[in-house]
């Protein structure tokens, strides 16, 4: 375990230290973990064997539901295993590998959410125009640029931690990898990695959330001078998309707004946001969209 006074392993608690807890939580895991499959699986296969993948707000959905699968397979095969095993035990190179992953696909998340509400907004607020703003190269652009801004993200936070010593207590109080958990474990001073970190994760969410919600309230006042049907179509739609926004954001507010304190709770607020969002987002979009049932019903 010792390599030139590193720690080559770390060992994740988990979620709870009683057994029946862990295999009740293995049993409702492998079933969200399939319905994550099943119903972001269908979302691309329907959008993309119909013509909805000629439209942007399902282009979009398309990746969003790709990079859902792809999020929350870094944590969650892992975290099944784990509550099945006596030892819960994650190499250092492994752990650096989750955390990129973790913030890599989470940043192409949360920027694609923000591509989709910037869809709706031209949608609704600038109809004529439309179909000349969101073109297939300007949808493409953005899909490049949710991948670019992720890697950005991603790379900072990774950079923040790699150099930092391990020499010390090699347990992790969480189901996967993540900065704050990592930096009380570190034997140097973190405050100011910590204020990075806030600087970096908590002010990414924060504006994308503010901006997020600034699109839908002038979207909603566009909404007055609509007829009663476009209206109700209009909120059905971006009262899915909000839905989804709270249940993603207001979970990694809570855990990356504050300076690096690390609760109990942080574990049970991060399921959301790993585990619950990407099972609910299906249902989601798909329960109040007739176009994407009619599409599921071809498929």
């Amino acid at each position: 375990m010792d390599k030139g006074h590193n720690i080559t392993v770390f060992i994740l608690l988990g979620l709870s230290p009683n057994k029946n807890i862990e295999i009740f939580c293995f049993v409702l895991f492998l079933f969200c973990y399939i319905a994550i499959w099943l119903g972001n699986g269908l979302i691309i296969i329907s959008v993309v064997c119909t013509q909805l993948i000629d439209q942007p707000m399902y282009f979009f959905l398309n990746y969003l539901s790709l990079s859902d699968l792809c999020y929350t397979s870094t944590v969650t095969p892992k975290l099944m295993a784990d509550l099945l095993s006596e030892k819960k035990i994650i190499s250092y190179n492994n752990c650096m590998v989750q955390l990129f992953l973790i913030h890599f696909l989470g940043g192409i998340e949360i920027f694609i959410l923000t591509g989709m509400a910037y869809d709706r907004y031209v949608a609704i607020c600038r109809p004529l125009h439309y179909t000349v703003i969101m073109s297939r190269q300007r949808c493409t652009s953005i899909i490049v640029a949710c991948c670019a801004g992720g890697f950005l993200h991603s790379a900072s936070q990774l950079l923040l931690t790699i150099f930092l010593p391990f020499r010390g207590p090699n347990e992790i109080d969480h189901y996967f990898c993540d900065v704050y958990p990592l930096l009380k474990l570190t034997c140097s001073n973190t405050h100011i990695i910590g204020l990075l970190v806030i600087a970096n994760s908590g002010l990414i969410a924060l504006v994308t959330f503010v901006v997020l919600m600034l699109s839908y309230f002038f979207i909603l006042y566009t909404l007055h001078a609509y007829s009663a049907e476009s209206r109700s179509k209009a909120l059905s739609t971006c009262s899915s998309h909000i839905i989804v926004v709270v249940l993603f954001f207001a979970p990694a507010l809570f855990i990356y707004i504050r300076p690096t304190t690390t609760f109990p709770e942080d574990k049970v607020f991060a399921l959301f946001y790993t585990i619950i969002a990407p099972m609910f987002n299906p249902l989601i979009y798909t329960l109040r969209n007739k176009e994407m049932k009619n599409a599921m019903r071809k498929v």
